[in-house]
């Protein structure tokens, strides 16, 4: 199909009804029902509510101020922004001489790529991801040599005026770091966010994570948890969870192929170094799995997961996609059930594991005459996978005092479960209250 002519724009007219001329390539002259021209652009950017390719108009400015030739120049410039993942403006289609001049989001791609190297691929993402969204629609398109202290202030204010006060301090420190890249390339001579940060309100300061770490009211949050009707998978993780005092991902992620010695007298779960907390280095590490004792308590856990799961790779899969590892709002959902909602979380169990042992091996180690602190609080830390400064140290101790972090584990179950009913009457347990019939009960 041709496209439009000097000829056929001249003698569009109103006709008291909009309508649009098609040049091709998406440009067209839309012509308002008044008679009112302006050269428009169609095209796809971002992702709309449904997952799909969000729809969008670039207006890109009047015609005859516009020629045909100039919309159709700035319809190329339009589709090379979009070619680098940039959203086009108005603003960005009549530069003269930005061909040359590096963008902020072309300066922000070429730092990401460096960087991510040394990340986690979560955190890799999570970085990418806030760039996109609180960064590059506004600073993208612009040369990186043109962009001000103020205009960057702007980007941070509209995360501030959302209450998201600490990834404000975040992605200051992201723009900084792609500006100080940009000084050793040669790109820039200054970072106009380095001092940005003194104009944010300060980070308010973290709340813990709601703990119970009284041994008492724990061994009662595990026995209303269980009380609750829901599926005895779910009831066993986190008895599991509560067991090993280990991180939330960890547990859903865990496979079969990780528990070693289930039959003999040091069973163990090597959770590989590649799925525990820290940045590539720590992932990468040689002999850096991370050892967890398991207790007969724990044991007899999996036992009965193996008649659930025991043909599948993961032990505590979703319910509906076997392939994929359960919710991470699963057990949270249950201690709210439960009634403990903003009283204890699942990384809870990390915290009461740490106060409720190491104020019993501080008592141990007083009362056996000793003085100072216990060796055993540096043994616990191993056994939560705290990451240590001391690299060396850490790689070292990780696979060390395993004897000790074995006492541990069995003193912690034996203490926590105490009483409690084997996890095998869990086994058949009706998973939902009935339809009819008295229901729930109040508590």
């Amino acid at each position: 199909m041709a496209g439009l002519t000097d000829t056929r724009l001249r003698n569009a007219k109103a006709t008291g009804k909009a309508y649009k001329l098609t040049d091709g390539e998406q440009l067209y002259l839309h012509v308002s029902a008044t008679g009112g021209r302006s050269w428009r652009m169609n095209y796809q950017f971002g992702r709309n509510g449904q997952g799909k390719p969000a729809q969008k108009t670039l207006t890109i400015g009047p015609y005859p101020a516009i020629s045909l030739k100039d919309a159709r120049a700035a319809r190329d410039v339009a589709k090379a922004l979009l070619a680098k993942g940039v959203e086009p403006k108005p603003s960005d289609l009549f530069r003269k001489g930005d061909a040359a001049r590096m963008t902020f989001g072309e300066m922000g791609r070429a730092w990401y790529k460096l960087q991510a190297k040394r990340w986690s691929t979560v955190h890799a993402q999570n970085v990418l991801d806030r760039l996109d969204i609180d960064v590059y629609p506004y600073l993208a398109a612009r040369p990186i040599t043109d962009i001000t202290a103020a205009e960057v202030y702007a980007v941070l204010q509209r995360i501030v005026d959302r209450g998201a006060i600490e990834t404000a301090h975040r992605v200051c420190q992201r723009i900084s770091a792609i500006f100080i890249y940009a000084v050793a390339k040669g790109e820039v001579l200054n970072d106009p966010a380095a001092k940005l940060v003194i104009a944010l309100p300060p980070v308010p300061k973290s709340k813990k994570q709601p703990a119970i770490i009284d041994l008492d009211a724990l061994r009662q949050l595990m026995v209303d948890c269980e009380a609750e009707r829901c599926r005895a998978s779910t009831k066993l993780a986190l008895r599991f969870l509560a067991l090993t005092a280990v991180r939330a991902n960890e547990l859903h992620d865990a496979r079969w192929s990780e528990m070693e010695g289930l039959d003999g007298d040091a069973p163990l779960w090597r959770i590989p170094a590649a799925r525990m907390k820290g940045d590539k280095d720590r992932k990468a590490e040689e002999d850096g799995d991370h050892l967890v004792p398991l207790a007969p308590e724990a044991v007899a856990i999996l036992r009965c997961m193996e008649q659930l799961t025991g043909d599948l790779e993961l032990i505590w899969p979703s319910d509906r996609h076997p392939h994929k590892p359960m919710s991470e709002n699963t057990l949270r959902a249950l201690l709210i059930r439960a009634g403990y909602y903003q009283r204890h979380v699942p990384h809870g169990f990390r915290s009461a594991f740490s106060t409720i042992m190491n104020e019993r091996c501080e008592r141990a180690w007083r009362d056996a005459g000793h003085k100072g602190a216990s060796p055993d609080r540096a043994i616990i830390d191993l056994m939560l996978a705290h990451v240590p400064k001391d690299q060396v140290e850490g790689a070292y101790n990780r696979a060390s005092y395993m004897d000790r972090r074995r006492e541990l584990a069995c003193e912690w179950a034996q203490i926590l479960m105490q009483s409690m009913w084997p996890p095998e009457v869990h086994m058949g347990q009706p998973i939902r209250w009935a339809a009819s019939g008295p229901g729930r009960p109040r508590r």
